[in-house]
């Protein structure tokens, strides 16, 4: 074996050694090989994507540059690598001035292995040798990156740097045409994200067992983390018992709510079939111009228009009252329809029963009055309207934090203000809130 031989065989088991089969890759022949070099983002790093719309998000992954290369024979004696460098999110002209970089680092270290200095500084120094800082701009055309002289510090630092009137042509701008490329970029975000989750180890809010994040399930909102063995049974019995607006996380008074994505992760097909549709009823039951089609081989959902109480089933083509569910009765409102059926029964009564059915009919007619009347009164005295749905909410005991039952909002019964949900009790605590240090007045 000769010393070049023998070099380039240590330096690749060192790298295999280093980097596992993911980031590291070598064919059959020992003689190429390819590299994923995910660059290490600061903290509260931003991205912003200019194009139609101006777009700026967190972002704690960037896609990684890949650095492609083949050993010639005499190398390191004599010949550098032959590489290839790509990204997804560089410009051609700062792929470029990479190259270059990496040439002049095989000059200063000719005549010895450079792909693990040429690594080193892929990984560690690119964001500083093209002045990348946050936010990182990225301008787009019909959702591709577009790169212009003067767009960012970021290229004209590269234009500088590369002191080179034409592109490298192993500079390889890597652009899926099918796919937005801030959609490409916060995609690869999220799969790094839940990669680094998964290789994590948390303890259960539940069962206090500890597991890795393979394992767990995180609330995104919330940021609590429980074993999904447990979030499994516990969203098992919700949805059971119908209750699929309740599945939010298990710790104790916190409201922040599982995705559906979340949900059919961890439940059977049949359970999570159930809890769409559930979901969806409930979602249908709260809109006012929503009723459902009376037939019970249909009851399909039905839009009725603003003020008219006839309804068509675009199912079953039944033309129906809204009101009273039976079939459309033309203008005639459903209390007159039925006053009307007591008329006929009272008018075909024979003289003997005429005096008690005209009685009846009476007392009928002063009981739904009544009824209407005090229920009507009732709710007026004893309940307040939600602030987010609109549904009528009484205040038996407790503080004037309430949270709707129906749309599980907070808001502060004396004002009817909306909330936050993170710290519902601040609005109280508040000097120049209408209703600062009030939060236990049961007025």
């Amino acid at each position: 074996m000769s010393a070049d031989q023998e070099a380039q065989t240590d330096e690749l088991l060192a790298l295999e050694s280093i980097y596992d089969e993911e980031e590291f890759h070598m064919t059959e022949s020992r003689q190429r090989g390819k590299i994923h070099l995910c660059l290490e983002l600061p903290p509260n790093f931003r991205l912003l994507v200019k194009g139609e719309a101006c777009v700026e998000c967190g972002i704690s992954f960037l896609p990684p540059l890949v650095l492609s290369f083949e050993l010639p024979t005499d190398y390191p004696s004599s010949s550098a690598p032959v590489f290839t460098l790509s990204s997804k999110w560089l410009s051609s002209v700062q792929i470029t001035a990479l190259c270059k970089r990496l040439d002049e680092l095989w000059e200063e270290n000719s005549g010895n292995v450079v792909l693990f200095t040429w690594i080193q500084f892929l990984k560690e120094e690119t964001l500083e040798f093209l002045n990348i800082q946050s936010p990182l701009e990225i301008q787009t055309v019909a959702g591709q990156p577009h790169y212009e002289s003067g767009q960012n510090q970021a290229v004209d630092t590269a234009v500088e740097k590369s002191e080179a009137q034409e592109l490298d042509q192993r500079a390889v701008q890597e652009v899926d045409p099918h796919t937005d490329i801030l959609t490409q970029l916060l995609d690869f975000n999220e799969a790094q994200k839940q990669k680094v989750f998964d290789s994590k180890v948390f303890c259960c809010g539940i069962c206090f067992s500890e597991n890795l994040g393979s394992r767990s399930l995180l609330f995104k909102e919330c940021q609590h983390v429980s074993c999904k063995a447990c979030v499994k049974e516990y969203f098992q019995i919700q949805i059971r018992d119908g209750k699929v607006q309740c599945l939010a996380c298990p710790e104790p008074e916190c409201m922040s709510l599982a995705s559906p994505a979340q949900v059919k992760l961890l439940v059977g097909e049949d359970e999570f079939a159930r809890y769409d549709r559930l979901l969806l009823q409930s979602s249908l039951n709260r809109m006012e111009d929503v009723v459902y089609c009376p037939r019970m081989s249909c009851c399909m959902a039905v839009v009725i228009e603003p003020d008219a109480n006839m309804g068509i089933c675009p199912s079953c083509c039944f033309v129906f009252c809204s009101l009273c569910k039976r079939a459309y009765h033309c203008p005639s409102l459903c209390k007159e329809v039925e006053l009307r059926m007591l008329r006929d029964k009272y008018l075909a009564a024979c003289a003997k029963e005429k005096e008690q059915l005209e009685k009846s009919y009476e007392q009928l007619l002063i009981q739904r009055a009544t009824e209407d009347s005090l229920s009507e009164d009732w709710v007026e005295d004893n309940s307040k309207p939600c602030p987010s749905c609109g549904i009528n909410i009484q205040k038996d005991l407790g503080c004037n934090k309430m949270t709707c039952s129906s749309c599980w909002q907070y808001f502060c019964w004396i004002c009817l203000a909306i909330l936050n949900r993170s710290d519902p009790y601040s609005h109280f605590s508040d000097p120049s809130s209408l209703c600062y240090n009030q939060v236990d007045n049961n007025e």
